[in-house]
């Protein structure tokens, strides 16, 4: 399932399904970081003078203190002495910490055995490689980079007026009953791709819903002479249309919804008397014990009946349900 609908009612954010999955993962992680598509696109982060001068002085000291000295042995000495967690030892990460710890040690035992230019080596690979893990730490985060460069391929609650927002809302509910029911959980819509079909629609209702925001928020004069109206008419029923198309489009998502609501009562009616075969036997042998062979034989057919009636309504709740959702695919 998607991102919960947000507890103001407002619609979720809706993202292109067609992100990479290690980005859309970012985006997820750090929604702070997203910017409404109708704002501009975030600058690239550039560091100022002043920053960089102070880079060139702070970065070499510190790659020397941990990449040549044993700066790695006195942080983990001096954190223990703390009497703190362990993982904030490893807090730059096990490999980092490792290299710390083991990079001086065979420097020392180098120089013990005379190899003063193999130490020296080391130390200079060392002092680089901390050098160039520093400046990657310090380059754009991540989530940053990926919110600048798949802005206008998620769209926010601030990218929507309320008319859009409220379709959108009704889409995202019909979608989240559908993942979130029985039916879709127990496999019995397999035939409709849900997690491909749905987040493809929502993208699409989206950006038709996005597109209708901006153009109704599109600056226009207060008064306008009969002429200009008229001129401005053709647009103003091609934006009627568009949003009747949408509204089509949601009613047959919320349609998929209902049918989905209802196989899911099928289905646990079905589970129901699945359960029930142990009693029907003890009714069948209690009916067969008390009552002529006649009737008897009539009432251990009407509950044979019960329960092939109870598949057949499960069966064609499957039918419409999956009828249903192969509406929605283009």
């Amino acid at each position: 399932m998607g991102v919960p609908l947000s507890k103001d009612g407002c619609p979720r954010a809706v993202f292109d399904p067609e992100i990479p999955a290690a980005d859309r993962a970012l985006l997820d992680t750090a929604p702070e970081r997203l910017v409404a598509a109708h704002l501009p696109v975030p600058p690239r982060p550039r560091p100022g003078r002043a920053t960089i001068a102070a880079r060139v002085l702070w970065i070499p000291p510190f790659a020397f203190f941990y990449g040549v000295l044993p700066g790695g042995w006195i942080r983990a000495f001096f954190i223990a002495s703390l009497d703190q967690d362990d993982d904030n030892v490893f807090r730059w990460g096990r490999a980092s910490m490792l290299a710390m710890m083991v990079t001086p040690a065979v420097q020392f035992a180098l120089i013990l055995l005379g190899q003063g230019e193999a130490a020296a080596l080391l130390a200079a690979a060392s002092f680089t490689g901390w050098v160039a893990g520093t400046l990657r730490h310090l380059r754009e985060p991540a989530a940053a980079r990926a919110a600048r460069e798949r802005h206008g391929r998620y769209l926010l609650p601030g990218d929507f007026d309320r008319p859009a927002a409220r379709l959108l809302l009704r889409a995202q509910r019909a979608s989240d009953a559908v993942l979130g029911s029985a039916a879709h959980t127990e496999g019995l819509l397999d035939d409709v791709e849900n997690t491909v079909v749905l987040p493809r629609q929502e993208w699409a209702i989206a950006s038709a819903l996005a597109e209708q925001t901006r153009l109704r928020r599109a600056e226009r004069p207060e008064r306008l002479s009969p002429r200009v109206r008229a001129l401005l008419e053709p647009q103003r029923r091609a934006l009627e249309l568009s949003v009747a198309s949408i509204v089509e489009r949601i009613e047959a998502l919320e349609a998929y919804a209902e049918h989905t609501r209802e196989l899911d009562d099928a289905y646990r009616e079905w589970e129901f008397v699945r359960r029930l075969p142990e009693q029907n036997e003890r009714y069948r042998e209690l009916l067969a014990a008390t009552v002529r062979d006649d009737l008897a034989r009539e009432e251990i057919e009407r509950l044979d009946d019960g329960a092939r009636t109870a598949r057949d309504m499960l069966r064609e709740a499957v039918g419409g349900a999956v009828r249903a959702g192969h509406a929605l695919a283009p």
